[in-house]
Order: C-alpha cells, then sequence, then structure tokens
C-alpha cells in the first residue's frame, strides 16, 4: 500500500491510499480533534474522478467537525472515501487494506459506516485496525446508525414545521423525499406513522414498490423530485441538491433532510432565506448517527437508552439554530455555523 499525504489548509491531516493488489484507492480527511477523535463514515461511491473523491472527503469530513460539535458528541470531524461502485467492487480483501490505511493514523481517524458501506464491512475493516466504531451490537459496537438518523431527521422536521406552521403536527402534510436508502426508508416510516403524505424518488425501483406499497407514497421522477408541490422537501441522497438549477424550482415551505452538505455552496443559504424557505442545517438534523455511535466512547460503554435520548435533543438544536437565524436575520446555514464553531472554540480552552 501506498500512502502519500496531501497537506490542505484547515485540516490536521489528509491522506491518500492506493493498494493495487487489494483494488484499493482511498481518502482520508482529519478536519479537527479538537473536542475528540475525528469519527465519520466510510464512504463508497463511483467518483467520476480523483478530485472528485477528494473534495467529497474535504467537504464531509468538515461537516462532521461541525455535526460533533453542535450535537456535542464529544467528538472530533473526519471522514473517508473509497472510489468504486459499491454494488460490484466490494471485497473483504478492499476493507482489510481500507483498516490498515486507518491504522496509519493511530486513532486520530474513527470509522463507521456510510453510503456504500455497511456494519459488516467494518469488521472487515477491524480486521487490520482496533480503531473502528459502530460495529455490530453482537461485536461491542453500536451497530447501525440509520435508525438513529432517521429518527433525528423526523424530529427535525417537526421542529422546522413548529416554527413555519405553528405546529409540529404533520398530520396531512406533504413531504417529498430524496433517497430511499437505509435512512431515507425508516424517515419515510416514521413520517407515514405520523400522517404525512408522502412523494418518493430512488435510483431502485424496488425500494420505490416497497414505499408505494407499505406508505401509499407517490412515486416522482429522481430529477424532478425537488420541484415537487410539498411542505417539506427531504434531500436524503447525496449533497449540493440545493444549486442554480433547483433552487428556482423549489415549490416547498421547507428542506429538511437527512444528506450531508446539501447547499451546493453557502450562499445558497440566504439564497433559501430569500425564498422564505425554512432550511434545517444538515449537519444539525442529520446528527442522529453520530451521536449513537458516539456513545461507543462513553464511560462505561454504549447504551442504547443514552443514545436515543440524545438523539431527542435534534428537536431542541434545530429550534435553536432557526431562533438564531432569525434573531441575527442571518441564513440557517450561518446561525448554524456560527454555533458550531463557538462551540469548538470553547473546548479550545478547556
Amino acid at each position: 500500500m501506498k500512502i502519500v499525504e496531501i497537506p490542505t489548509a484547515g485540516y490536521e491531516r489528509v491522506a491518500e491510499a492506493v493498494d493495487p493488489a487489494a483494488g484499493l484507492h482511498a481518502f482520508i480527511a482529519v478536519h479537527s480533534t479538537v473536542l475528540g477523535p475525528a469519527v465519520g463514515g466510510i464512504r463508497m461511491w463511483p467518483y467520476a474522478s480523483r478530485e472528485a473523491a477528494l473534495t467529497d472527503a474535504l467537504r464531509l469530513a468538515e461537516g462532521m467537525t461541525w455535526k460533533s460539535a453542535v450535537a456535542e458528541t464529544g467528538l472530533g470531524g473526519g471522514k473517508a472515501v473509497i472510489i468504486g461502485d459499491s454494488k460490484t467492487k466490494k471485497t473483504p480483501e478492499l476493507f482489510v487494506a481500507m483498516g490498515r490505511f486507518v491504522q496509519d493514523f493511530q486513532g486520530r481517524y474513527v470509522p463507521a459506516e456510510d453510503v456504500g458501506t455497511t456494519t459488516g464491512d467494518l469488521e472487515n475493516v477491524a480486521k487490520s485496525t482496533k480503531w473502528v466504531s459502530g460495529l455490530p451490537r453482537d461485536k461491542g459496537g453500536s451497530g447501525n446508525p440509520s435508525p438513529f438518523t432517521a429518527r433525528g431527521v423526523f424530529l427535525g422536521i417537526q421542529a422546522c414545521a413548529a416554527d413555519v406552521f405553528g405546529t409540529q403536527d404533520l398530520q396531512g402534510r406533504t413531504v417529498a423525499i430524496q433517497g430511499l436508502g437505509s435512512v431515507g426508508f425508516a424517515l419515510a416510516r416514521h413520517l407515514h406513522e405520523a400522517g404525512a403524505k408522502l412523494i418518493v424518488a430512488d435510483l431502485d425501483a424496488a425500494r420505490l414498490a416497497e414505499a408505494a406499497a407499505e406508505f401509499g407514497a407517490v412515486v416522482e421522477d429522481v430529477k424532478r423530485i425537488h420541484a415537487a408541490a410539498c411542505d417539506v422537501f427531504a434531500p436524503c441522497a447525496l449533497g449540493a441538491v440545493i444549486n442554480d438549477q433547483t433552487l428556482p424550482e423549489l415549490r416547498c415551505r421547507i428542506v429538511a433532510g437527512a444528506a450531508n452538505n446539501q447547499l451546493h455552496e453557502l450562499r445558497h443559504g440566504e439564497a433559501l432565506r430569500q425564498r422564505k424557505i425554512v432550511y434545517a442545517p444538515d449537519f444539525v438534523i442529520n446528527a442522529g448517527g453520530i451521536i449513537n455511535v458516539g456513545q461507543e466512547f462513553a464511560p462505561g460503554g454504549y447504551q442504547e437508552a443514552v443514545a436515543t435520548k440524545k438523539v431527542a435533543n435534534i428537536f431542541r438544536a434545530v429550534k435553536e439554530t432557526l431562533a438564531l437565524a432569525k434573531a441575527l436575520e442571518i441564513p440557517t446555514s450561518e446561525a448554524a455555523l456560527r454555533l458550531a464553531k463557538s462551540k469548538l472554540a470553547a473546548g479550545l480552552v478547556k
């Protein structure tokens, strides 16, 4: 395995690993360990280029710093990405090699699962490093974080609804969900049980059929779901979905979903504010997964009841962010960054 350092301003360490024998080409980015070890998922995706993969790793790692700071997990921010199609390129050897790459960080970066990876993949990572989180419960970890992420996003949507409509009751509200992965589908179930009407889009026809049958969801094209007439648009796939092309087409009152880095650029937060669309900043609303994983580092080890209770605080965190944005007349995205940076600064002087 060849590991090459990539000096990057504002990041503690960024490195690239290539292991042709294992089929591994990956990046690990550690943004900050001020508040604790940089915990973040390993994402596997068929990136169009090396540069696209590196950019995603950097954006996601920074987002993890802010996410953990706002959620007060006691963790830092980092991320890993593997270039490759998770449906066709996965092998145990690839993830064992990834574990060797993780080991080189000596605990400064601790992986979890993310898009394209599973707890089973993490078990293979753990064969070559002790620095792993989110392993299955029977292996001593906190297990699949997706249900906790979905629960937190649901609570965040309720907080936004209370702000916009004067009630957190979602009965009869229409929510358009972009992406029915493990988080998106679990979110759909929460919303359906709360009486919401669903519009869904995904590349997986089987998932769409399941959502239509189980939740009575209306199926929309993945390229047009953002433009659906709805109360809430919930991006739950990849990032940068709020951009110059999609923003003028939005027909919602709220943008609140599980995807990371939903704004293509920070200025799009102000553009949403100008259109009077309430945006729940992604790293505030989707922190449920890292809150759950973070409990592995608590004294006494992981306790699901404690994790569940902490995830419930996402409702308050979203309301706090919206209130600060209103008070200062700034985008919610900027308000969330201010909150995160203030907590990070407080960690510097402890």
